[in-house]
């Protein structure tokens, strides 16, 4: 059974995908950037007297609500991130981004620009390198998972955002489709960018 016209609304509600997909991206950009605080990543020895010393909860306001996210602390209590300031509660174009990194095949230079521009600041070559290839692995984690053999009920169905391209904010349109399996759950399964709604891009 397939239907159009789905209420897209879930996708930015309290436990909506955005919001957890922006999380996740969120927590692993701050990561690394602890990872280029102390000098090494979270896994390797090192004869710091600076450790990584837990995490610390945030409100972060997105485009379209708020989300909470981890912010990793440490010991010297010297690290303070460059894309969440301590006393920033706001990361704007936050959502548009992340529709931007999980819905298109995106080189690793077009994921770098978009890193870039969600930074807004001019950070080192390296930090960005490591933000991106963690965002890389991912998004391609989350594009690979497996789904369901079948789903009783797809809903095909596609909203408007506006993006930043070659310095200019344009219109792209995003084609999802959730599927409800045989427990009643819903999964999106998936998320397609184009440059707007046509019926060849349905077609394929």
């Amino acid at each position: 059974m397939i239907e159009s016209g789905v209420d897209l609304s879930r996708l930015f509600d309290q436990d909506g995908l955005l919001k957890q997909l922006s999380k996740r991206l969120v927590e692993k950009a701050l990561q690394s950037e602890m990872d280029d605080h102390l000098g090494y990543n979270k896994y390797a020895r090192s004869d710091s007297e600076n450790v990584r010393n837990g995490l610390s909860s945030k409100q972060v306001i997105t485009d379209n609500g708020i989300i909470s996210v981890e912010v990793p602390r440490d010991r010297a209590s010297t690290f303070e991130p460059i894309l969440l300031p301590n006393r920033q509660t706001r990361i704007p174009g936050l959502d548009d981004k992340i529709l931007s990194l999980y819905a298109k095949g995106m080189s690793l230079s077009d994921i770098q620009i978009q890193i870039q521009e969600l930074y807004g600041a001019e950070v080192s070559e390296s930090l960005i390198s490591n933000i991106t290839d963690s965002v890389i692995e991912d998004v391609k984690i989350w594009k690979n998972r497996p789904l369901e053999s079948v789903y009783s009920i797809v809903f095909f169905d596609c909203f408007v955002v506006k993006v930043r391209q070659d310095k200019r904010i344009i219109n792209k349109a995003v084609y999802v489709a959730l599927g409800i399996d045989r427990s009643g759950i819903k999964d999106v399964l998936g998320l397609w960018m184009s440059e707007n709604e046509g019926a060849k891009f349905w077609l394929t």
